[in-house]
Protein backbone atom coordinates (compact mmCIF):
# COMPACT_ATOMS: atom_id res chain seq x y z
CA UNK A 1 0.00 0.00 0.00
CA UNK A 2 1.32 3.46 -0.93
CA UNK A 3 2.49 5.60 1.97
CA UNK A 4 2.63 8.83 -0.03
CA UNK A 5 0.86 11.79 1.61
CA UNK A 6 -0.33 14.62 -0.62
CA UNK A 7 -0.17 18.04 1.01
CA UNK A 8 -2.04 21.12 -0.20
CA UNK A 9 -0.90 24.55 0.96
CA UNK A 10 -2.96 27.73 0.60
CA UNK A 11 -0.18 30.30 0.92
CA UNK A 12 -0.53 33.93 2.01
CA UNK A 13 1.97 36.57 3.08
CA UNK A 14 1.63 35.79 6.81
CA UNK A 15 -0.10 32.41 6.99
CA UNK A 16 -0.37 29.02 5.29
CA UNK A 17 -3.46 26.80 5.48
CA UNK A 18 -2.48 23.13 5.37
CA UNK A 19 -4.47 20.07 4.26
CA UNK A 20 -3.37 16.46 3.85
CA UNK A 21 -4.76 13.74 1.57
CA UNK A 22 -3.95 10.50 3.36
CA UNK A 23 -3.10 7.25 1.53
CA UNK A 24 -6.27 5.73 2.99
CA UNK A 25 -8.43 8.25 1.12
CA UNK A 26 -9.17 10.68 3.93
CA UNK A 27 -8.61 14.38 3.22
CA UNK A 28 -8.39 16.56 6.31
CA UNK A 29 -7.34 20.02 7.34
CA UNK A 30 -4.06 20.27 9.24
CA UNK A 31 -4.63 23.78 10.54
CA UNK A 32 -2.88 27.07 9.81
CA UNK A 33 0.78 27.92 10.38
CA UNK A 34 2.74 31.15 10.03
CA UNK A 35 4.56 31.70 6.75
CA UNK A 36 8.01 31.48 8.32
CA UNK A 37 10.85 29.13 7.45
CA UNK A 38 11.08 27.59 10.93
CA UNK A 39 7.32 26.89 11.06
CA UNK A 40 7.46 25.26 7.61
CA UNK A 41 10.42 23.10 8.63
CA UNK A 42 8.59 21.91 11.74
CA UNK A 43 5.46 21.16 9.69
CA UNK A 44 7.35 18.96 7.24
CA UNK A 45 9.04 17.12 10.13
CA UNK A 46 5.63 16.53 11.74
CA UNK A 47 4.04 15.24 8.51
CA UNK A 48 6.57 12.46 8.06
CA UNK A 49 9.69 11.47 6.09
CA UNK A 50 10.48 13.83 3.20
CA UNK A 51 10.48 11.02 0.61
CA UNK A 52 6.84 10.22 1.49
CA UNK A 53 5.55 13.78 1.02
CA UNK A 54 4.20 15.43 -2.13
CA UNK A 55 3.48 19.13 -1.59
CA UNK A 56 1.78 21.66 -3.84
CA UNK A 57 0.66 25.27 -3.68
CA UNK A 58 -0.69 27.81 -6.15
CA UNK A 59 1.56 30.27 -7.94
CA UNK A 60 0.98 33.77 -6.63
CA UNK A 61 2.51 36.92 -5.18
CA UNK A 62 4.60 34.99 -2.65
CA UNK A 63 6.77 33.69 -5.49
CA UNK A 64 8.92 30.58 -5.34
CA UNK A 65 10.66 31.02 -1.98
CA UNK A 66 8.54 28.28 -0.40
CA UNK A 67 9.32 25.93 -3.31
CA UNK A 68 13.07 26.48 -2.90
CA UNK A 69 12.83 25.96 0.84
CA UNK A 70 10.88 22.69 0.55
CA UNK A 71 13.22 21.42 -2.16
CA UNK A 72 16.20 22.15 0.08
CA UNK A 73 14.52 20.01 2.78
CA UNK A 74 14.30 17.11 0.31
CA UNK A 75 10.52 17.42 -0.12
CA UNK A 76 9.08 17.08 -3.59
CA UNK A 77 7.06 20.22 -4.31
CA UNK A 78 5.13 21.54 -7.30
CA UNK A 79 3.78 25.02 -7.93
CA UNK A 80 0.31 24.89 -9.50
CA UNK A 81 -1.23 27.11 -12.16
CA UNK A 82 -4.14 28.80 -10.31
CA UNK A 83 -6.34 29.23 -13.38
CA UNK A 84 -6.22 25.49 -14.10
CA UNK A 85 -7.39 24.29 -10.67
CA UNK A 86 -10.73 22.45 -11.07
CA UNK A 87 -13.73 24.32 -9.66
CA UNK A 88 -17.09 22.72 -8.86
CA UNK A 89 -20.11 24.36 -10.44
CA UNK A 90 -22.25 26.04 -7.83
CA UNK A 91 -19.50 26.19 -5.18
CA UNK A 92 -19.98 29.59 -3.54
CA UNK A 93 -18.02 29.11 -0.31
CA UNK A 94 -14.33 29.99 -0.36
CA UNK A 95 -12.07 29.81 2.68
CA UNK A 96 -8.36 29.13 3.14
CA UNK A 97 -9.14 25.79 4.75
CA UNK A 98 -11.40 24.66 1.88
CA UNK A 99 -8.85 25.84 -0.71
CA UNK A 100 -6.10 23.79 0.94
CA UNK A 101 -8.34 20.69 1.06
CA UNK A 102 -9.27 21.14 -2.60
CA UNK A 103 -5.60 21.39 -3.56
CA UNK A 104 -4.66 18.25 -1.63
CA UNK A 105 -7.56 16.24 -3.08
CA UNK A 106 -6.97 17.40 -6.66
CA UNK A 107 -3.22 16.87 -6.36
CA UNK A 108 -3.71 13.28 -5.29
CA UNK A 109 -6.11 12.74 -8.21
CA UNK A 110 -3.59 14.15 -10.70
CA UNK A 111 -5.93 16.97 -11.77
CA UNK A 112 -3.48 19.85 -11.24
CA UNK A 113 -1.12 21.46 -13.77
CA UNK A 114 2.30 22.50 -12.45
CA UNK A 115 4.17 25.55 -13.74
CA UNK A 116 7.86 25.78 -14.57
CA UNK A 117 9.87 27.05 -11.61
CA UNK A 118 13.08 28.99 -12.33
CA UNK A 119 16.16 28.81 -10.15
CA UNK A 120 17.15 31.83 -8.07
CA UNK A 121 19.55 33.24 -10.71
CA UNK A 122 16.97 32.92 -13.47
CA UNK A 123 14.29 34.50 -11.33
CA UNK A 124 16.64 37.44 -10.67
CA UNK A 125 17.08 37.98 -14.42
CA UNK A 126 13.32 37.84 -14.93
CA UNK A 127 12.79 40.42 -12.16
CA UNK A 128 15.25 42.74 -13.92
CA UNK A 129 13.53 42.31 -17.29
CA UNK A 130 10.12 42.98 -15.76
CA UNK A 131 11.47 46.06 -13.97
CA UNK A 132 12.42 47.42 -17.39
CA UNK A 133 8.95 46.60 -18.70
CA UNK A 134 7.43 48.56 -15.82
CA UNK A 135 9.73 51.48 -16.64
CA UNK A 136 8.58 51.41 -20.28
CA UNK A 137 4.97 51.64 -19.12
CA UNK A 138 5.87 54.55 -16.86
CA UNK A 139 7.61 56.28 -19.78
CA UNK A 140 4.51 55.96 -21.92
CA UNK A 141 2.34 57.42 -19.16
CA UNK A 142 4.77 60.28 -18.52
CA UNK A 143 4.91 61.17 -22.21
CA UNK A 144 1.13 61.03 -22.49
CA UNK A 145 0.69 63.37 -19.53
CA UNK A 146 3.14 65.91 -20.94
CA UNK A 147 1.76 65.63 -24.47
CA UNK A 148 -1.84 66.07 -23.39
CA UNK A 149 -0.88 69.00 -21.14
CA UNK A 150 0.75 70.79 -24.08
CA UNK A 151 -2.16 69.99 -26.39
CA UNK A 152 -4.64 71.24 -23.81
CA UNK A 153 -2.66 74.47 -23.57
CA UNK A 154 -2.53 75.06 -27.32
CA UNK A 155 1.09 73.99 -27.93
CA UNK A 156 1.73 71.63 -30.86
CA UNK A 157 4.98 70.19 -32.13
CA UNK A 158 6.47 72.25 -35.00
CA UNK A 159 6.36 70.65 -38.45
CA UNK A 160 10.17 70.52 -38.76
CA UNK A 161 10.32 68.19 -35.74
CA UNK A 162 9.30 65.00 -37.50
CA UNK A 163 9.81 62.57 -34.60
CA UNK A 164 7.96 62.91 -31.33
CA UNK A 165 9.99 62.58 -28.11
CA UNK A 166 13.30 62.84 -29.93
CA UNK A 167 16.10 64.92 -28.40
CA UNK A 168 15.24 68.00 -30.56
CA UNK A 169 11.58 67.66 -29.54
CA UNK A 170 12.43 67.67 -25.84
CA UNK A 171 14.82 70.60 -26.32
CA UNK A 172 12.01 72.53 -28.02
CA UNK A 173 9.70 71.86 -25.07
CA UNK A 174 12.31 72.96 -22.52
CA UNK A 175 13.45 76.11 -24.35
CA UNK A 176 10.49 77.33 -26.39
CA UNK A 177 7.38 76.41 -24.42
CA UNK A 178 6.48 79.00 -21.78
CA UNK A 179 3.35 80.01 -19.87
CA UNK A 180 2.22 83.28 -18.38
CA UNK A 181 0.85 81.56 -15.28
CA UNK A 182 3.48 80.40 -12.74
CA UNK A 183 1.30 77.41 -11.85
CA UNK A 184 1.45 76.12 -15.43
CA UNK A 185 5.22 76.69 -15.55
CA UNK A 186 5.55 74.55 -12.42
CA UNK A 187 3.37 71.82 -13.96
CA UNK A 188 5.44 71.87 -17.16
CA UNK A 189 8.68 71.56 -15.20
CA UNK A 190 7.35 68.57 -13.28
CA UNK A 191 6.07 66.78 -16.40
CA UNK A 192 9.38 67.32 -18.24
CA UNK A 193 11.36 66.14 -15.21
CA UNK A 194 9.31 62.92 -15.05
CA UNK A 195 9.91 62.18 -18.75
CA UNK A 196 13.66 62.68 -18.33
CA UNK A 197 13.72 60.70 -15.08
CA UNK A 198 12.08 57.67 -16.70
CA UNK A 199 14.50 57.91 -19.64
CA UNK A 200 17.42 57.69 -17.20
CA UNK A 201 15.77 54.72 -15.47
CA UNK A 202 15.52 52.91 -18.78
CA UNK A 203 19.13 53.65 -19.61
CA UNK A 204 20.27 52.19 -16.28
CA UNK A 205 18.08 49.10 -16.67
CA UNK A 206 19.24 48.49 -20.24
CA UNK A 207 22.84 48.55 -19.04
CA UNK A 208 22.02 46.20 -16.17
CA UNK A 209 20.27 43.74 -18.53
CA UNK A 210 23.23 43.77 -20.93
CA UNK A 211 25.61 43.12 -18.04
CA UNK A 212 23.39 40.31 -16.70
CA UNK A 213 23.35 38.70 -20.15
CA UNK A 214 27.15 38.76 -20.28
CA UNK A 215 27.36 37.09 -16.86
CA UNK A 216 24.72 34.45 -17.63
CA UNK A 217 25.63 30.73 -17.92
CA UNK A 218 27.07 29.64 -21.31
CA UNK A 219 23.86 27.84 -22.37
CA UNK A 220 21.76 30.92 -21.73
CA UNK A 221 24.25 33.24 -23.46
CA UNK A 222 24.25 30.99 -26.52
CA UNK A 223 20.45 31.05 -26.79
CA UNK A 224 20.33 34.84 -26.32
CA UNK A 225 22.90 35.35 -29.09
CA UNK A 226 21.14 32.92 -31.44
CA UNK A 227 17.70 34.47 -31.02
CA UNK A 228 19.12 37.81 -32.14
CA UNK A 229 19.48 36.32 -35.64
CA UNK A 230 15.71 36.81 -35.94
CA UNK A 231 14.50 40.11 -37.33
CA UNK A 232 12.85 42.24 -34.67
CA UNK A 233 14.63 40.43 -31.83
CA UNK A 234 17.52 42.55 -30.55
CA UNK A 235 19.42 41.93 -27.31
CA UNK A 236 16.80 43.24 -24.86
CA UNK A 237 14.03 41.26 -26.59
CA UNK A 238 16.17 38.10 -26.69
CA UNK A 239 17.00 38.38 -22.99
CA UNK A 240 13.30 38.95 -22.22
CA UNK A 241 12.30 35.81 -24.16
CA UNK A 242 14.90 33.65 -22.42
CA UNK A 243 14.03 35.12 -19.01
CA UNK A 244 10.35 34.27 -19.47
CA UNK A 245 10.81 30.84 -21.06
CA UNK A 246 13.87 29.45 -19.32
CA UNK A 247 14.78 26.23 -21.09
CA UNK A 248 12.99 26.42 -24.45
CA UNK A 249 13.37 22.68 -25.10
CA UNK A 250 11.01 21.97 -22.18
CA UNK A 251 8.26 22.61 -24.73
CA UNK A 252 7.93 19.40 -26.74
CA UNK A 253 6.47 21.10 -29.83
CA UNK A 254 6.14 24.66 -31.17
CA UNK A 255 2.39 24.42 -30.58
CA UNK A 256 2.97 24.02 -26.86
CA UNK A 257 5.04 27.20 -26.85
CA UNK A 258 2.36 29.05 -28.82
CA UNK A 259 -0.29 27.93 -26.34
CA UNK A 260 1.94 29.02 -23.44
CA UNK A 261 2.11 32.52 -24.93
CA UNK A 262 -1.69 32.80 -25.18
CA UNK A 263 -1.45 33.66 -28.89
CA UNK A 264 -3.51 30.68 -30.08
CA UNK A 265 -7.16 31.34 -31.06
CA UNK A 266 -9.96 30.35 -28.74
CA UNK A 267 -12.35 27.73 -30.08
CA UNK A 268 -16.04 26.98 -29.69
CA UNK A 269 -16.89 23.70 -31.42
CA UNK A 270 -19.77 21.29 -31.19
CA UNK A 271 -20.52 18.40 -33.51
CA UNK A 272 -19.58 19.30 -37.05
CA UNK A 273 -19.54 23.05 -36.30
CA UNK A 274 -16.16 24.61 -35.56
CA UNK A 275 -15.71 28.27 -34.76
CA UNK A 276 -12.54 30.05 -33.68
CA UNK A 277 -12.49 33.33 -31.82
CA UNK A 278 -9.93 35.81 -30.53
CA UNK A 279 -6.68 34.67 -28.94
CA UNK A 280 -6.93 33.02 -25.53
CA UNK A 281 -4.53 35.37 -23.67
CA UNK A 282 -4.25 32.65 -21.01
CA UNK A 283 -0.47 32.33 -21.18
CA UNK A 284 2.53 34.46 -20.37
CA UNK A 285 1.58 38.08 -21.04
CA UNK A 286 5.18 39.32 -20.86
CA UNK A 287 6.30 36.90 -23.56
CA UNK A 288 3.27 37.75 -25.67
CA UNK A 289 4.07 41.47 -25.59
CA UNK A 290 7.71 40.96 -26.67
CA UNK A 291 6.77 38.61 -29.52
CA UNK A 292 4.01 40.84 -30.88
CA UNK A 293 6.35 43.84 -30.85
CA UNK A 294 8.96 41.83 -32.75
CA UNK A 295 6.37 40.64 -35.28
CA UNK A 296 5.85 44.19 -36.58
CA UNK A 297 9.28 43.97 -38.26
CA UNK A 298 7.96 41.38 -40.73
CA UNK A 299 5.74 43.84 -42.55
CA UNK A 300 8.88 44.73 -44.52
CA UNK A 301 10.40 42.54 -47.21
CA UNK A 302 13.17 40.10 -46.33
CA UNK A 303 16.48 41.89 -45.92
CA UNK A 304 19.83 41.30 -44.26
CA UNK A 305 22.12 44.17 -43.34
CA UNK A 306 22.95 46.82 -40.77
CA UNK A 307 22.48 45.82 -37.13
CA UNK A 308 20.81 42.55 -38.08
CA UNK A 309 23.86 41.44 -40.04
CA UNK A 310 26.13 42.40 -37.13
CA UNK A 311 23.99 40.38 -34.71
CA UNK A 312 24.45 37.27 -36.86
CA UNK A 313 28.26 37.38 -36.82
CA UNK A 314 29.64 34.18 -35.28
CA UNK A 315 26.36 32.26 -35.37
CA UNK A 316 26.06 28.82 -36.95
CA UNK A 317 24.85 28.50 -40.57
CA UNK A 318 21.85 26.47 -39.32
CA UNK A 319 20.65 29.30 -37.07
CA UNK A 320 21.12 31.86 -39.86
CA UNK A 321 19.15 29.63 -42.23
CA UNK A 322 16.24 29.39 -39.76
CA UNK A 323 16.25 33.18 -39.33
CA UNK A 324 16.26 33.78 -43.10
CA UNK A 325 13.44 31.28 -43.57
CA UNK A 326 11.50 33.16 -40.88
CA UNK A 327 11.91 36.45 -42.73
CA UNK A 328 10.65 35.06 -46.02
CA UNK A 329 7.75 33.06 -44.61
CA UNK A 330 6.47 35.65 -42.14
CA UNK A 331 6.65 38.54 -44.61
CA UNK A 332 4.72 36.42 -47.13
CA UNK A 333 2.12 35.62 -44.45
CA UNK A 334 1.82 39.32 -43.63
CA UNK A 335 1.23 40.23 -47.28
CA UNK A 336 -1.36 37.48 -47.75
CA UNK A 337 -3.33 38.51 -44.67
CA UNK A 338 -3.17 42.14 -45.76
CA UNK A 339 -4.51 41.23 -49.21
CA UNK A 340 -7.43 39.42 -47.56
CA UNK A 341 -8.43 42.63 -45.78
CA UNK A 342 -7.33 41.73 -42.25
CA UNK A 343 -6.49 44.65 -39.99
CA UNK A 344 -2.86 45.09 -38.98
CA UNK A 345 -3.15 44.15 -35.28
CA UNK A 346 -4.77 40.84 -36.27
CA UNK A 347 -2.07 40.22 -38.86
CA UNK A 348 0.76 40.95 -36.45
CA UNK A 349 -0.79 38.65 -33.84
CA UNK A 350 -0.92 35.80 -36.35
CA UNK A 351 2.65 36.51 -37.49
CA UNK A 352 3.81 36.60 -33.87
CA UNK A 353 2.28 33.19 -33.26
CA UNK A 354 4.29 31.74 -36.15
CA UNK A 355 7.40 33.63 -35.05
CA UNK A 356 7.29 31.59 -31.84
CA UNK A 357 7.75 28.48 -33.97
CA UNK A 358 11.06 29.84 -35.24
CA UNK A 359 12.04 30.89 -31.71
CA UNK A 360 11.39 27.29 -30.62
CA UNK A 361 13.43 25.87 -33.52
CA UNK A 362 16.45 28.07 -32.78
CA UNK A 363 16.23 27.58 -29.01
CA UNK A 364 15.98 23.78 -29.21
CA UNK A 365 18.82 23.57 -31.71
CA UNK A 366 21.17 25.72 -29.64
CA UNK A 367 20.29 24.04 -26.34
CA UNK A 368 20.84 20.59 -27.86
CA UNK A 369 24.23 21.72 -29.16
CA UNK A 370 25.19 23.19 -25.78
CA UNK A 371 24.16 19.95 -24.04
CA UNK A 372 26.34 17.96 -26.45
CA UNK A 373 29.32 20.25 -25.80
CA UNK A 374 28.85 20.01 -22.03
CA UNK A 375 28.74 16.21 -22.23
Amino acid sequence: MSKIRFVGLDVHADSIAVAVAEPSGEVRSFGIITNRSEAIRKLMHKLGPAEQLRVCYEAGPTGYVLYWQLTALGVRCEVIAPTLVPVKAGDRVKTDRRDAIKLARSYRAGDLTPVWVPDAAHEALRDLVRAREAAKRDQLRARHRLGKFLLRSGWQRPEHLKTAWSKPHLEWIKTKVHFAQPAQEAALTDYVHEVEHVAMRLERLDGAIQEAARLAPPRMRAVIAALQALRGVAEIAAVSIVAELGKISRFRTPRELMAYSGLVPSEYSSGSARRQGSITKTGNAHLRRVIVEAAWAYQFRAWLGGYLLKRQVGLSPEVKEIAWKAQNRLHLRYRKFLARGKNKPQIVTAVGRELLGFVWAIGVKVETEQQRIAA
